[in-house]
């Protein structure tokens, strides 16, 4: 029996995936549950499984190249006699769709035949074989760096770029190059100890020449279509002033511990969403959803363009410095397009920070199925008169919140932000209980 292996939905606004690479050349043997490809999804690179043994027959979706969710990517034969066949119906078919392509409608993103793999199914070694990230498999072969003999000190054991750039520097022998291009060939061998892992600089974003039109890339067509479905939306804005003395007071004491400010201000978000679980829901045609955990997205820049919210869950239950950990890992795995769709769209309440880069003030996009961000300007110093009329100088940042007005109302968001600017003035030695 000859079995279609199909572009996989890896996220719930996913329309299209891009093959990064095939980690099968055609021929080979496929075992059920093993990767076969990489495909990049809007926001992250996933391993993609097969729920079939048999041999992968032929590629119909090249690297680098784009299919629709629910479209063939490959062919599967249960035997090798079956191979010839395969080879042949898809020749057939892409005839069929190159006179018919007008015509012909994408299949539902339900029927598939491949599964990505979750967290905890990943390990560094899967069916004998090193798990490997796109970008580390692609560095192996440039610089003849056997995957096989290196332990992965990424997620789950994952062999990252620094692990291939660390072995290159120490002088490792190099294996012979893959006969297929783009297809490097592993054989089962004993782990060795890895290396310790250097730093790898991040990949240059495209030179913009003047005059050209460069295309935008997956994850920044991602962002597209959310901003698209953000304008239908009726949101509104509301503005808030709040002193940062004790909040800046408190960060210096527990900066040295690995707590970060983008941290501690998820946590005091996070703690304020208890008393307002309005702020904490969104819209749906049935009514409000009122959402079981408080999960605090944040909004990070990606190196190569686009945006991504990696999530803080259940950001309320946590110590601020599990927060700390837990955000310095998803902001680093993020970068490398590393992250679970599950760590990237499941928050339920947005912030956007710009005051690291100095911004006094801005207003946020809503994202689609959450219903407000709050934008977190610069804290600044500033000369303020207390009740008495006395001047004085206090640090104070502002804030700006973004609410879906069919559920959150002007005093729902006045109110939100007067107990989280009561929190960080007058209580931010919560943070750390």
């Amino acid at each position: 029996m000859i079995h279609e292996v199909f572009m996989p939905a890896l996220s719930s606004t996913m329309t299209e995936g891009k093959i990064v690479s095939w980690v099968k050349s055609p021929g080979d043997k496929v075992e059920k549950g093993e990767t076969v490809v990489v495909v990049e999804s809007d926001k992250a690179d996933m391993d993609v499984e097969s729920f079939y043994e048999g041999y992968l027959a032929t590629i119909i979706v090249p690297a680098g190249e784009a299919a629709p969710v629910g479209a063939a990517i490959a062919l599967v034969a249960e035997t090798q006699a079956e191979i010839e066949t395969a080879k042949q119906q898809a020749a057939q078919s892409q005839q069929v769709a190159a006179v018919a392509a007008p015509q012909q409608a994408a299949k539902p993103a339900p029927v598939l035949e491949t599964a990505p793999a979750t967290p905890q199914e990943t390990s560094s070694r899967r069916n004998g074989r090193a798990v490997v990230s796109p970008r580390a498999r692609k560095m192996a072969k440039e610089l003849g760096v056997d995957v096989n003999s290196l332990q992965g000190t990424g997620p789950h054991g994952r062999i990252v770029a620094e692990d291939i750039e660390a072995a290159a520097n120490k002088g490792k022998t190099p294996v012979a190059a893959p006969a297929t291009p783009g297809i490097p060939s592993v054989a089962p061998t004993t782990v060795k100890s890895a290396p310790p892992a250097v730093k790898a600089s991040p990949a240059p974003a495209p030179v913009a020449v003047p005059g050209q039109v460069v295309a935008l890339n997956t994850l920044q067509n991602a962002v597209v279509r959310n901003m698209v479905a953000s304008l239908q939306v009726p949101t509104y804005h509301v503005g808030y002033t709040i002193t940062t003395d004790n909040l800046d007071k408190l960060y210096k004491q527990i900066k040295s511990k690995g707590v970060t400010m983008t941290a501690m201000l998820a946590k005091a978000v996070a703690m304020t969403l208890q008393k307002h679980p309005l702020l904490n829901a969104s819209y749906s045609e049935q009514g409000i959803h009122y959402h079981g955990a408080i999960n605090v997205a944040v909004a990070v820049s990606m190196d190569d363009g686009g945006l991504i919210t990696p999530v803080l869950r259940n950001a309320d239950q946590m110590d601020i410095y599990s927060l700390s950990r837990m955000w310095k890992d998803l902001v680093d795995r993020s970068r490398s397009k590393q992250l679970q769709p599950e760590e990237y769209n499941s928050g339920t309440f947005t912030v956007s920070n710009l005051g690291m880069f100095g911004v006094d003030r801005f207003d946020a996009i809503l994202p689609p199925g959450t219903g407000a961000i709050l934008a977190i300007g610069a804290s600044r110093p500033q000369v303020v008169a207390n009740e008495e009329g006395l001047l004085g100088v206090r640090r104070q940042m502002q804030v700006n919140i973004t609410c879906d007005h069919r559920i959150i109302y002007g005093a729902h968001a006045a109110a939100f932000l007067q107990d989280l600017a009561k929190l960080i003035e007058t209580n931010a030695q919560s943070l750390t209980l």
